[in-house]
């Protein structure tokens, strides 16, 4: 049966329409998606651990920086003060273990020696004297001897007993040398200065403010002769490496995005000469269009915020600047 001419146009119509709808889609799909957003950089503010007085700054904005450079410095003559003081504290704890480590010279055991010979002869001294009182008494029935010589003569002889056991324990201190107790305790208490030591030399070395990556000045804080509390800014760095844009895509262009996907990026300074980039993060929670990016249109829309790593070698993006990306979406299938 054959079908009537104007319905077999109208169908030869709608066949033509539907291949050339068909290829408009499948365009669209190889399209670059287009995205607006803003160069984005980190940030590293830079403070001493402790305070004190600025004495010297030696950077500027703008200046780029190398990691471990000098880039401002504390005063600290007190703390330099201070390890000196503990310095010498250390020599003096040091000589006192070294000496007792050493044990006690033989002129001191000899002198010791000498002590008790002294002693044992005072003694000896004594027990005449009382033994020869004792004796008159005696031989005179006390008339030649009051008694109270003879009390004396016993204190005495009492005394020099006291004193030559004296003499006799110091002389076994002095063979027997210093106790492993009072070593370990001087040996601790060097210990003790010696951290002090090195507690003070960490905190003048804190007092030199170095810049912990390669990176660019951004703000200069302070100036020399300001005082400076613990953590309070003194520099804020920018770190070129990595830049990436921060941009937000619609719910309808999520589907067409993966990471890895190549990317152009071209500022309205420099639309001609774009810089290669990379799509990285997706995220995968909806928001509200930021204020940055609202207008009338999309003013409650939802989108996905999606970050374009660039290799920015020229330094030719600023923090902030509004950049327009492009993205080779029919690539990524």
């Amino acid at each position: 049966m054959k079908m009537p001419f104007p319905a077999a146009l109208l169908a030869a119509a709608l066949t033509v329409g539907g291949l050339a709808g068909c290829d408009k889609r499948a365009a669209d799909a190889d399209a670059a998606l287009v995205l607006y957003g803003n160069v984005d950089i980190r940030q590293v503010s830079l403070a001493f651990e402790g305070s004190g007085r600025v004495v010297e700054l030696k950077a500027q904005e703008g200046d780029a920086v190398k990691a471990g450079a000098l880039l401002a410095v504390l005063d600290t003559r007190t703390l330099a003060l201070q390890a000196e003081q503990a310095r010498a504290q250390i020599d003096v704890q040091a000589q006192t273990l070294q000496r007792l480590r050493n044990g006690t010279r033989p002129a001191e055991v000899l002198q010791a020696r000498e002590r008790v010979v002294a002693a044992q002869a005072e003694q000896t001294r004594a027990e005449h004297d009382l033994a020869r009182l004792q004796g008159v008494g005696a031989a005179t029935q006390g008339r030649g001897v009051s008694a109270q010589d003879v009390d004396r003569a016993a204190q005495a002889l009492q005394a020099a007993r006291a004193r030559t056991e004296e003499q006799r324990q110091a002389l076994r201190l002095a063979e027997a040398g210093p106790r492993q107790e009072d070593i370990a305790g001087a040996q601790a208490q060097l210990k003790v200065s010696q951290a002090q030591l090195a507690l003070l030399q960490h905190q003048i070395e804190q007092g030199r403010l170095l810049a912990p990556v390669d990176a660019v000045v951004r703000s200069r804080l302070v100036e020399p002769g300001d005082m400076v509390a613990a953590q309070r800014p003194v520099l804020t760095l920018a770190l070129t490496r990595p830049k990436w844009i921060r941009a937000y895509v619609g719910e309808k262009d999520l589907g067409r995005l993966k990471p890895g996907m190549a990317a152009q990026v071209s500022s309205d300074s420099r639309p001609d000469q774009p810089i290669s980039g990379q799509l990285g993060y997706i995220s995968s929670v909806a928001e509200f269009t930021p204020k940055s990016v609202q207008t009338e249109e999309l003013r409650s829309s939802l989108v996905y915020e999606v970050r374009i790593t660039v290799d920015d070698a020229g330094n030719a993006l600023r923090l902030g600047q509004p950049v327009t990306v492009r993205l080779a979406t029919g690539a990524a299938r």
